[in-house]
């Protein structure tokens, strides 16, 4: 009996001791972002400079880094990134780095549930290989920061800061192609919004304006209060050459925005249109 009440404390000890938590050294860190329609994630830990010296001697030169702490970082990404000439695809990776005082190695690893760097590197594993210059900061980052910036609707910046060393990784993704599918898929039967969402990329990306403005009327013929198409409108018809009819279009948005109570549209055709008178 003795034996079974000793043992009924072990196991009770063991589950108060299995609930003690304390924070990591290095602590995790996820980053999700989203650029043009691809998603990207990555999910590293975040070591401190903690007054050491870092690179070349913490993380030593030309050898393969974890590119963190604990378990290797990781990038997941639902479609292609483009490295200039170079082509990533969906999928997720492992992401280590060989750093030199001038140059950073950046390699994409297909194998990614290592605990830091594989002890038996593959090179059959490497998915991506790039080599990105270091960009020396007057000041320290304590922590190990990976982060997407420059963001446009197609591309962006991968940028990694630690201590005074800064990588800037420019990227692209393939948006127009995906775009153009879906707007000839949904004009099967499209809504207003539809109309207008189709008719401000045409616009935005430069393919096809008086498309652009086609589609916009139609947006408009079945919302005619919505002032943010008529103000996507005037900007085509300026972009066209129709200052007179861009004005007039203004016109219209800035008196259902100013009934609606928008002061940032009123303000935009007011500018517009004295801009405009200028140049018809």
């Amino acid at each position: 009996m003795k034996c079974f009440f000793f043992s009924v404390y072990l196991l009770s000890t063991g589950v108060l001791l299995s609930q003690v938590t304390a924070p990591k050294a290095s602590p995790p860190c996820r980053l999700e972002q989203r650029i043009g329609l691809t998603d990207i994630v990555v999910s590293y830990s975040r070591p401190s400079v903690n007054g050491r010296v870092i690179f070349g001697d913490l993380v030593p030169y030309n050898e393969y880094w974890r590119f963190g702490a604990n378990e290797s970082t990781k990038l997941t990404c639902s479609d292609a990134l483009i490295f200039g000439s170079d082509t990533l695809k969906a999928g997720t990776y492992a992401l280590y780095v060989k750093p030199s005082p001038t140059d950073w190695q950046l390699v994409f690893y297909t194998e990614y549930g290592s605990w830091g760097v594989p002890a038996k590197w593959d090179e059959t594993k490497v998915a991506l290989n790039l080599t990105r210059p270091v960009m020396n900061r007057q000041e320290s980052v304590e922590n190990l920061t990976i982060d997407i910036n420059n963001m446009r609707n197609n591309a962006g910046d991968l940028i990694i800061t630690w201590d005074k060393v800064k990588i800037q990784v420019p990227f692209s993704v393939m948006v127009k192609d995906k775009v153009l599918a879906s707007i000839k898929k949904v004009m099967a039967g499209p809504t207003a919004n539809d109309y207008h969402t189709a008719a401000k990329f045409y616009f935005d990306e430069k393919i096809d304006d008086k498309q652009a403005l086609e589609w916009v009327e139609k947006a408009i013929i079945l919302r005619p209060e919505a002032y943010w198409m008529l103000r996507t409108k005037s900007l085509i018809q300026a972009s066209l050459g129709f200052y007179t009819e861009a004005i007039k279009t203004a016109e219209q948005c800035q008196k259902l925005a100013e009934a609606d109570g928008d002061t940032a549209y009123v303000s935009q055709c007011k500018n517009s249109i004295a801009q405009w008178k200028k140049l018809r």
